[in-house]
Order: structure tokens, then sequence, then C-alpha cells
């Protein structure tokens, strides 16, 4: 591949980033869902909130690991210091 011509058209150069940050948004997601997965499964909440939370986390894939590392985990380590 002639770098030259590579470069020469933004347009394609411009495809190429547009697809590299594409990429990288996604593997952020899928982590973000792995990470959120493990946590709740690790987490001190009985068995019933577990699997609502899992829920949410495969219904809504982005959302829900959000939700999850923003209210349920600081709420699930809360109740376990409560008892």
């Amino acid at each position: 591949m002639d770098l030259g011509k590579l470069f020469s058209n933004p347009e394609q150069l411009f495809a190429m980033g547009g697809l590299g940050l594409l990429a990288l948004v996604m593997f952020g997601a899928v982590a973000l869902f792995i990470c959120a997965l493990v946590s709740i499964l690790g987490s001190p909440l009985g068995f019933g909130m577990t699997i609502v939370w899992i829920i949410i986390t495969f219904a809504a894939p982005f959302l829900g690991p959000v939700g999850w590392f923003l209210i349920g985990r600081r709420d699930a380590y809360r109740r376990r210091e409560a008892y």
C-alpha cells in the first residue's frame, strides 16, 4: 500500500479514523459490560437483586452497567455495612 496515496485522500483517512474510533468505543462498551457482570456477581446482594441487576444489564447493555456502577454497587455495599 502506497502511504502517499493514502494520506493524499482525506476522505479515506477520515473514514479509517472513524472506524478506529468506533472500534475503540465498542471495545469500551464490551469491557464495561463484562466488568459490570463480574462486579454484580461478586457483590453482597441477595440472589433476587443479583438476578434483577443481571437482567437490567442484559436488557440495556450500556445503561445497565452505568446504572450499576453509579447506583447499584454503592447501595449494595452500603447495605452490607448496615448488617
